[in-house]
């Protein structure tokens, strides 16, 4: 998709379709954060958090609109008043004129997302997800109409979000047969006749639609059909996803060759972002490992699903000293903890590219880092 002169409104369209928001935890808070849907967009800036200097950099470079990852009001607040931190920040980006947008645990389950960067960053090639997102639901719709009506019928239903598939829309297939009804007393038929048989040529017109939306479709389809009651029937897909390309949260792969942990903790220092801490391990650094688990983030509430599908090595962040012992007690894979900051600040470059392929704007990453932490310090050798 693409346009001549972009506005918030299709950057957000941009995202929406790359990050679905249905795909985000219910906990999460996605989407536009503040902005005006109309305003015009020539540059779009990205961060993964929006910190007060960030927000100050965005408006120093002259963006229109910028895009985070960690949502700026994830949790509830009761001001924004300009005198405090989150509400400096809104008032910062409101008088520069940039709208703010986050793509959060939507992004994480997308594909490609945060985890298939994290991924290919480490050396694997992105399979099966760590906690595979259940598929949308999807109906198999097949309705019957007047030949004469199947144009309006067809716009309408297509218009409600009907027949879509993949980056395809207005799917559908038809044929023709013959309709027979009796009106009843009461009856105030578009054709026929009152108590009197009634056929007549008729399609048959099949597409498919997010079970979110049968109702809306209902509504729409009943406004559109000229008949009273029109024939219709909503058949619930089963899923057929492909859990290799599943959408859901982390990813697993294998290495192209074995190594040793302390090689590949080597391999994944070396590949992401330098934060003061660096990157640290939890196993014997001899052991051999190939398969591979990745979650980007905060990531130690799955450690038993690595366990689970037999990694020998599982890359995350912000682990826990006693979650990571018990883990490895009962006999689980080793782990590498990385910084929070340092496992998702890739998924930026991911993100420019789509807004870029998507709308005729200027893309910059703001490089600032927004990790926490500042200082490492190790004992330096003390004399005997």
């Amino acid at each position: 998709m693409s346009f001549e002169t972009s506005t918030v409104a299709d950057i957000r369209q941009v995202l929406d379709t790359a990050y679905p928001p249905y795909l985000a935890e219910k906990w999460d808070a996605v989407g536009l954060i503040c902005g005006d849907p109309q305003a015009p967009v020539r540059k779009v800036a990205f961060a993964l958090d929006c910190t007060q200097a960030v927000a100050e950099r965005a408006v120093e470079i002259g963006a229109d609109m910028l895009v985070i990852h960690h949502p700026l009001l994830l949790r509830g607040v009761e001001s924004v008043a300009a005198d405090t931190p989150k509400g400096k920040v809104i008032h910062t980006l409101i008088r520069g004129g940039v709208a703010l947008f986050a793509a959060h645990t939507n992004a994480d389950s997308a594909r490609p997302g945060v985890n298939d960067k994290l991924a290919e960053l480490v050396g694997i090639t992105p399979g099966r997800p760590i906690v595979p997102k259940a598929p949308k639901v999807i109906d198999k719709w097949g309705v019957h109409v007047p030949v004469d009506a199947l144009g309006d019928v067809k716009a309408a239903v297509f218009a409600a979000g009907a027949g879509a598939i993949g980056d395809y829309a207005e799917c559908a297939f038809q044929w023709e047969g013959q309709g027979q009804f009796t009106p009843q007393e009461g009856a105030d038929p578009h054709t026929g006749t009152v108590g009197q048989a009634f056929t007549d040529r008729e399609m048959r017109v099949e597409f498919v639609a997010p079970s979110s939306l049968r109702g809306h479709i209902i509504d729409k389809l009943r406004k559109a059909h000229p008949y009273e009651e029109p024939a219709f029937d909503v058949v619930e897909m089963a899923p057929t996803h492909d859990l290799n390309t599943a959408y859901g949260l982390g990813r697993i792969g294998e290495l192209d060759e074995e190594m040793t942990l302390q090689e590949f903790t080597q391999q994944v220092a070396n590949a992401l972002p330098e934060t003061a801490w660096g990157v640290r391990a939890a196993g014997d650094p001899e052991q051999k490992v190939k398969r591979v688990a990745v979650s980007s983030g905060a990531g130690d509430s799955f450690l038993d699903q690595a366990r689970a599908l037999g990694v020998d090595v599982y890359v995350t962040s912000d682990l826990r000293h006693h979650p990571v012992d018990e883990h490895l007690r009962a006999g689980g894979p080793a782990v590498i903890d990385t910084a929070h900051w340092a496992s998702e600040f890739p998924w930026t470059q991911q993100a420019s590219e789509v807004v870029a392929a998507g709308a005729n704007v200027e893309c910059e990453i703001i490089s600032l880092r927004t990790d926490p932490w500042t200082i490492s310090a190790h004992p330096v050798e003390r004399p005997e």
